[in-house]
């Protein structure tokens, strides 16, 4: 009885030293502080945004949940769809069933829109600096405005070997199977570069460059000057671009470094500028090989201001970006990749049926921004008119009415391509041309929220408040509307602050500010809708006339 008791006592002290030993490396509690039963089988790695996660599930719905476990709305797609759920800075969230219709429902989970791809999702839709969704489907790719007008496609003769990306110009960046790199702009301008090998990842990286990634771990640049990355160094010899050292898994960048994961579970960060690998650390998949488990390489990486972060089924891994790991955790049965918040918290979806969430991390990803997420990282140049690009306005009405119709016709036939910036800059000008006839201000401004960037929408406010015509006004305002999004509030708090006063008395402008309220709260959802229903509700004030009262309840009524 001694001797067993001595055992048990000297087994309890070796766990109780591996324990600790695990816990000084990092190794944190994967209990998770809430769990919810999904219904069904998650389809790919949850979309996080604004505190709350959206998953896709084998039975052709999609839920979202917040930070704190609550099931916040669900929606059915009513057939199945592709494992490939994105949002946007909105909240608004896009999917597509397998026939390859494509949807959008907003951040209460109420479809706005659908269109036919012809083909279902390949990748996530990503998402333009304003507002503009870039489409993925089977060889093609889809240009929509968040409306879901069609601005331009592109078909390609391959399929993609690896999915749209954004790169920090706004451009898209992808590669097909036949080894030619993409990189699009917003306005469907394409540069091609052909590879002589298939790389597994592209990084956008600073000076308008672009590293491929390859296999054996070579970085190969693209975009750039030859002499860009071969430089003499102190020595005099030749500085060339480090190889990583292993068979990279996936990579990732961020500013000009670049993070991978090998096939071994080992994470190393190079520097492009000063050409060389920086560190090297081991991840929960180098950690769990230790133990005799085979390695999960399907992985995903996050690298922003906290540091860098490596996601794959059987767990995660949070390094600083100096190399020192912070965290490491284990994960059982997970379904799909999971995925790490802005808020510290992983949401993993389980085999079965459940979504956990784990409190990993108490710091918080600053961000700055609008109402919801946060702020592009620049502009298109569409709110305002380009002189670079600005057409000659025709003196001759006729000619004025032609231009018009042509730009009708092309945007009706998802056909605007590069002629975007033209049109914008002309468009903006001509609808605040006071001197103009208003019936060519108005259709100005029509199409304006058709081609639905939103960086017009301040435009667009600036003309409602302080333009003299009553139709320029409210066409302004209709706009808006069309257009859908707005993140800053800047429009929907504009429309409040005219009404306080009750100092709008024509009903065109009424009517405007009644429809384009419930555009804007449909599309976007709360908070904005908080606003907007406050604005509908003093448009149904029996001072209103009769037909402002009856279209502003029943813009209330589809909000509910």
């Amino acid at each position: 009885m001694r001797i067993t008791l001595k055992k048990c006592v000297l087994l309890l002290l070796i766990s109780a030293s591996v324990f600790a030993q695990e816990h000084e490396q990092g190794l944190v509690n994967n209990a998770p502080f809430w769990r919810y039963a999904l219904g069904g089988s998650v389809l790919s790695l949850p979309s996080v945004q604004a505190q709350s996660a959206v998953v896709a599930l084998d039975g052709g719905n999609i839920k979202a949940y917040s930070a704190a476990g609550n099931l916040m709305w669900s929606y059915s797609a009513r057939g199945r769809i592709s494992p490939y759920v994105s949002r946007s800075r909105e909240g608004t969230s896009y999917l597509s069933r397998t026939n390859g219709t494509f949807i959008a429902v907003n951040r209460a989970g109420r479809e706005l829109w659908r269109r036919n791809l012809g083909s279902p999702l390949v990748g996530r839709v990503v998402f333009g600096w304003d507002g503009r969704l870039f489409v993925p489907a089977d060889k093609k790719l889809f240009c929509y405005t968040a409306s879901g007008t069609l601005l331009w496609t592109k078909t390609f003769t391959h399929s993609y070997l690896l999915a749209p990306k954004i790169d920090p110009q706004g451009r898209v960046l992808f590669a097909l199977r036949n080894n030619h790199v993409y990189r699009i702009d917003p306005f469907s301008n394409v540069s091609i570069w052909e590879m002589s090998a298939t790389p597994i990842v592209l990084l956008p990286v600073e000076q308008n460059r672009i590293v491929a990634v390859h296999a054996d771990g070579t970085l190969e640049i693209l975009g750039a000057d030859d002499n860009w990355y071969i430089a003499a160094g102190e020595d005099g010899h030749a500085s060339v671009l480090p190889r990583i050292p292993g068979r990279p898994v996936t990579a990732i960048s961020r500013g000009n470094n670049i993070a991978s994961v090998i096939n071994d579970g080992r994470v190393v960060l190079i520097s492009i500028d000063e050409r060389r690998v920086v560190w090297t650390g081991d991840s929960h998949i180098r950690e769990a090989s230790r133990r005799g488990t085979s390695p999960d390489l399907e992985v995903e990486m996050l690298f922003d201001e906290r540091g860098i972060y490596i996601l794959n089924k059987t767990g995660a891994t949070g390094f600083t970006a100096d190399g020192r790991r912070l965290w490491f955790t284990y994960l059982n049965r997970a379904a799909a990749v999971p995925a790490f918040g802005d808020d510290g918290v992983l949401y993993s979806g389980g085999r079965d049926w459940i979504l956990y969430a784990y409190k990993i991390e108490d710091r918080v990803l600053p961000r700055s921004g609008g109402v919801f997420g946060p702020a592009p990282e620049g502009v298109y140049g569409t709110g305002t008119p380009q002189a670079a690009h600005m057409p000659r306005i025709p003196v001759f009405n006729d000619e004025i009415s032609s231009m018009l119709d042509n730009m009708q016709a092309s945007i009706s036939d998802g056909n605007v391509g590069n002629n975007e910036l033209p049109w914008t800059s002309f468009l903006l000008t001509l609808s605040a041309r006071q001197g103009q006839l208003i019936q060519y201000r108005v259709r100005a401004l029509q199409l304006l929220g058709q081609i639905g960037s939103r960086e017009t929408i301040p435009w667009l406010v600036n003309i409602f408040k302080r333009d003299t015509e009553p139709l320029v006004r409210a066409a302004a305002i209709t706009a808006i509307g069309s257009i859908g999004v707005d993140p800053e509030g800047l429009a929907i708090q504009s429309f409040l602050q005219a009404l306080i006063p009750d100092t709008i008395k024509d009903e065109q402008i009424l009517f405007a500010l009644t429809k384009a309220t419930g555009d804007i709260c449909r599309f976007s959802g709360p908070p904005l809708s908080e606003t907007g229903i406050r604005i509908l509700n003093l448009l149904t004030a029996n001072g209103q006339p009769a037909g402002i009262r009856n279209q502003a309840e029943r813009e209330l009524a589809s909000l509910r």
